[in-house]
């Protein structure tokens, strides 16, 4: 029986059909569309893009069970570099994929005698463990005739070149790369819920994708569509700690999650976790489990007080849980106080000098604090409550996406609850709207586009090569120099029917698509970059409009700074929010600079309401 067979035989036995099914599609696919035509010569770089704790690495295997039925016999599985993830990954590889040589980072020789079984070595992106297998692979010389395959987990962190702009390369970065060259050939797996960093890679960097797959999550998967849904419309879950008194949020969070512990508890759960994020810094852990620790204190010594029972009774009535039945209110409100009399609660810190571990949050009623190390790769059984304070005066989206981790399986939908400010709630509606856009994008294969407001940045300034990235401001005006009309008798019969009467009409952002193919452009304007634009756009909403404007006889010098005239500047920039193309059909005199005959000029108006990034 073919390896992807028996891997998937392995889930149906564990009683996930779903699973099975969708891994089954993921990986006959991938094999399918990319792997079948390699070409054993080749080093190639494709990215699996999926949400969030969606369950990323059963989709891996089953990619790397794929490769082995088409001939694929060695496996570099990459990790962030974090000893426990590492380990975490190491145990799951050995125990999902038992007819692979599974190795660990100090295993060279179980690797060299691994018989004719594919291997597949877990390692962590660490300098001095990539350096290590770097020599190994290259002394061994086994990939001098087989080709390899490498799976890299959170692609967009470590992996990059971190010095870019300083025309060096980061040691992770050089080291990759180096595997990468002394194997015959190879294919180059990226894995990632924020591709941000990798999408805005130069054309010509290795670590660019020649391909693009995303796989959808199962039906009980929550994801940035329930917590920031497009409706605008705020879910009940969703307080903003705006509207609560200051020294009265930290106590609504502890008894809210106490409640919906006693609730998860009183129905057989064994964990119930409440994430709390105030930043990065470990002061600012340290402040948050005071005011956790006080709140928690104040309870227990109120909790006889005449009110104490109607704040529990609403927060009581407000859980609709969809996974269990609901225990009654007596039962509820005898488990908090008894939680709260016994200190039936754990305080867990997780950061560079905290002593907690994984172990801390695995079992009963837990707050979590931190900041970092609340990110990638970190998994939390059974969140419902989250309470974030974190602020920062450059947020990254990428960055902010991983730490949330709202995002799973396991969360009942009718406990979830989310503490947080309006502003940094519109930053994670803004940084949704984009992953959906970049995942509509990547399903109809589009060259994918990527916009943010201006105070948003999509990812680390320091992996993205300056002299090529191209930020359009939204809300700016862009027209061509040496703009040329494929067919200028055409152009002049599509906008026949605008007349210079008219102001600014409605236009459908397909049809500006199509008179803009009538264009050509100097290259410094990036005619295609403004159209993926628009692409990224239709995307989402296939009747989305814009605006346009046309313009005859326009007596006009080139290669003026504006090209626009103050009043149809003026009408076209009062659409903030929207697509405007203006049109100006210009003399062209000779005297002016232009060629003698009369042309088109296209000039684009973005939206304002977010800066896009190009690369040239």
């Amino acid at each position: 029986m073919k390896e992807l067979k028996k891997y998937v035989q392995r889930i149906k036995d564990k009683g996930q059909p779903e699973l099975a099914t969708s891994i089954t599609k993921t990986a006959t696919e991938i094999g399918q569309k990319y792997i079948s035509n390699f070409d054993y010569r080749s080093s190639i770089t494709g990215l699996l893009l999926g949400n969030i704790q969606s369950g990323k690495t059963g989709q891996v295997f089953g990619i790397a069970c794929e490769a082995v039925d088409r001939g694929f016999p060695f496996f570099l599985l990459l990790t962030t570099d974090n000893i426990l993830l590492q380990e975490q990954t190491l145990a799951r590889a050995e125990n999902d994929l038992p007819d692979f040589v599974v190795c660990g980072e100090n295993q060279e020789q179980k690797f060299l005698q691994r018989g004719s079984n594919p291997a597949i070595v877990v390692l962590k992106k660490n300098v001095n463990i990539l350096n290590q297998w770097t020599s190994i692979l290259k002394h061994s010389q086994v990939l001098l005739g087989n080709p390899l395959f490498i799976i890299d987990d959170e692609a967009d962190a470590a992996s990059l070149n971190t010095t870019i702009n300083l025309n060096k390369v980061s040691s992770i970065n050089k080291y990759l790369n180096e595997i990468r060259k002394n194997a015959q050939s190879s294919i180059f797996l990226q894995v990632t819920g924020t591709p941000q960093a990798l999408l805005l890679q130069s054309s010509n960097a290795t670590e660019r994708p020649n391909f693009i797959y995303y796989f959808e999550p199962g039906e009980s998967y929550l994801g940035g569509d329930f917590f920031f849904p497009s409706s605008n419309k705020i879910p009940p879950f969703v307080h903003f700690v705006d509207d609560i008194q200051a020294s009265e949020v930290a106590k609504e969070v502890t008894l809210r999650h106490l409640v919906v512990t006693a609730q998860v508890m009183l129905n057989g759960a064994r964990v119930s976790n409440c994430i709390v994020h105030p930043g990065i810094r470990t002061n600012a852990h340290t402040r948050a489990k005071e005011e956790l620790e006080q709140a928690l204190t104040w309870w227990t010594f109120h909790h006889n007080d005449d009110n104490f029972q109607k704040y529990i009774l609403k927060i009581y009535d407000s859980l609709t849980p969809t996974k269990f039945e609901k225990a009654s209110f007596k039962e509820v409100y005898t488990k908090v106080l008894s939680m709260l009399e016994t200190r039936d609660y754990n305080m867990v810190t997780l950061n560079g000098i905290s002593a907690d571990s994984g172990e801390s949050y695995e079992i009963g009623c837990n707050f979590i604090i931190g900041g970092t190390s609340l990110g990638r790769g970190v998994t939390f059984k059974q969140l419902n409550t989250f309470y974030y304070t974190r602020s920062s005066k450059n947020p990254q989206a990428d960055t902010m996406w991983q730490h949330s981790r709202m995002f799973g399986y396991d969360r009942d939908p009718g406990l979830i609850s989310v503490y947080c400010s309006r502003e940094l709630y519109q930053l994670f509606t803004s940084i949704n709207e984009t992953n959906n856009s970049i995942i509509e994008q990547a399903k109809k294969g589009d060259s994918i586009q990527i916009g943010y407001p201006d105070n948003l940045s999509p990812t680390r300034k320091n992996v993205l090569n300056r002299s090529l990235l191209d930020i359009k401001a939204g809300g700016s005006n862009h027209f061509p120099v040496n703009p040329e009309n494929k067919t200028f008798d055409d152009l002049s019969s599509i906008l026949e029917r605008f007349t210079d009467k008219d102001g600014p009409l409605s236009i459908n952002l397909n049809f500006m698509l199509k008179i803009l193919s009538h264009f050509d452009a100097e290259e410094s304007f990036n005619l295609k970059g403004y159209m993926d634009i628009i692409r990224s756009v239709i995307s989402i909403n296939p009747l989305a409009q814009g605006k346009i404007l046309v313009r005859r006889n326009r007596d006009i010098t080139r290669e003026t700074r504006a090209l626009l005239s103050p009043n149809d500047w003026s009408q076209t920039n009062s659409y903030e929010n929207e697509f405007v193309l203006t049109l100006y059909c210009v003399l062209g005199q000779k005297e002016k600079g232009w060629d003698g005959h009369p042309l088109w000029v296209p000039n684009i108006k973005l939206p304002k309401t977010k800066d896009f990034y190009l690369i040239n």
